[in-house]
């Protein structure tokens, strides 16, 4: 909670990207979803080689299947 309380509700840039200060519980839900997909998805990691989270599991699947053909 601590780090998704930082980025999305304390972080001017990350407001400001996610439509500012929330007028209500459906634009925070929104904005909360949207953040959720991008830590998940869509954010480079260093531990990753600087690659994103979607990237490794992508390149896993597809080793996986060919290990198993």
């Amino acid at each position: 909670m601590g780090l998704f309380k930082t980025e999305l509700h304390r972080n001017p840039a990350v407001l400001a990207d996610n439509g500012g200060h929330w007028k209500g519980l459906d634009d925070l839900e929104i904005a909360t979803c949207a953040w959720v997909s991008w830590f998940n998805d869509e954010r480079l990691h260093g531990e990753l080689d600087d690659r994103t989270p979607a990237e490794v599991e992508a390149e896993y699947s597809d080793s996986d299947q060919a290990k198993a053909a």
